[in-house]
């Protein structure tokens, strides 16, 4: 029987992974393929190249265009200091001289005898690629990245903003119901990613700002709460570039939503071990999922997930990914064989959700996804 495909939701103690880390523009690669790397260990490097700035040396000096190759101290490609004198007149019996100096570190791009005008280039500015996670590299991507792959603890949030960080897990709440609030934020978490409860409140976000907190890891978050931090709406863009120096991860949805168990009492096993967190997220086509990843510390013999590969199933636990019941978790009860209407008067193959507290959900099968074990 064909089935709807059905995006995972990855909560577990123990998978492999692999990692791409690559540079925006070719650069060096440099760590070879084996070699165990850490989370802060650069694996590649490049450099940008510097800003360019025209200066009017002609207009400066008061002469020709044609003129100013008599006047330049400077060549092409050489190095400048900021003040340095770059171009001066001879004058009038060595006094009353016209002189330019450089506005930038950088050097001489090139220089005109036909516009008057000499560029300017700063210093190129360094690019560095850490490994984000402890793992191995298995694969070289030639001038640009390498690729690496790790046994790890994961959790897979719905929503995040914030880019990559790394920290202590601190679990806050005690229990998943908890909302963490200004109070709960304590200067002794600087560095620390706090994790817990069903709710985080903007007042707690812009303190744990204030105090250096590298991340925080909860159920739900108030649309309104992300608006007022970022100062803008996120629409539908991938999130993770925001410039805030604490990531945040939502675990269930928006609004006030209890962290799931198995979730929550993950995070409590993994506390005080250091943690590789992303709240960059794609909802749509490439989705991307905000991310915490912590080494694995035991071994386990790895089965193959074949729960992508088989579609839903009875009893399998999924998450609501529409309104009006978004972020809500169920099992699955029903999975209707034929094709049924919806709203939109289209037909689709639907099922039937059983949520926690009792309530029955008949839905199209692309408004959930599966938790995976």
């Amino acid at each position: 029987m064909a089935h709807a495909y059905t995006p995972g939701l990855k909560v577990t103690d123990f998978i492999k992974i692999r990692k791409e880390r690559r540079l925006p523009l070719s650069g060096e690669v440099i760590v070879k393929v084996g070699e165990i790397v850490k989370p802060e260990q650069i694996v590649a490097k490049t450099s940008l190249p510097g800003n360019v700035k025209p200066l009017n040396v002609a207009g400066l000096l008061g002469c020709l265009p044609a003129e100013i190759d008599e006047f330049m101290k400077k060549k092409p490609k050489d190095p400048v200091k900021k003040n340095e004198v770059i171009a001066e007149t001879k004058g009038i019996f060595g006094a009353f001289k016209s002189s330019v100096r450089s506005p930038i570190d950088g050097t001489i791009e090139s220089i005109s005898n036909i516009t008057g005008q000499i560029i300017l280039r700063e210093p190129p500015q360094p690019v560095e690629v850490d490994a984000y996670i402890q793992g191995k590299v298995v694969e070289i991507i030639e001038n640009e990245g390498v690729i690496i792959e790790a046994e790890v603890a994961l959790i897979q949030g719905i929503f995040g903003i914030g880019g990559e960080k790394r920290g202590i897990i601190k679990n806050i709440a005690s229990s998943p119901t908890d909302i963490i609030d200004e109070r709960m934020i304590k200067e002794s978490f600087k560095d620390k990613i706090l994790a817990g409860g069903s709710l985080v409140t903007e007042g707690a976000i812009r303190k744990a700002m204030k105090l250096g907190i590298k991340g925080i890891i909860t159920g739900g978050i108030e649309d309104t709460t992300i608006k007022n931090i970022l100062g803008h709406d996120i629409g539908v863009a991938i999130t993770g570039s925001e410039n805030i120096p604490t990531t945040v991860i939502v675990t269930e949805g928006f609004g006030k939503m209890q962290m799931a168990e198995k979730t929550f009492n993950l995070l409590k096993s993994l506390e005080n071990k250091e943690a590789s967190i992303n709240g960059a997220t794609q909802i749509r086509a490439g989705v991307i999922r905000p991310e915490v990843i912590v080494a694995a510390h035991k071994k386990q013999s790895i089965k193959k997930s074949a729960l992508l590969e088989e579609g839903l199933k009875k009893g399998m636990m999924v998450r609501i990914i529409r309104e009006p019941e978004f972020g809500s978790i169920g099992f699955v009860e029903e999975l209707p064989v034929n094709l049924e209407n919806i709203e939109t008067e289209s037909k689709v193959r639907v099922l039937v959700v059983k949520l926690k507290n009792g309530k029955k959900l008949r839905l199209p099968r692309a408004n959930v996804e599966i938790i995976e074990d």
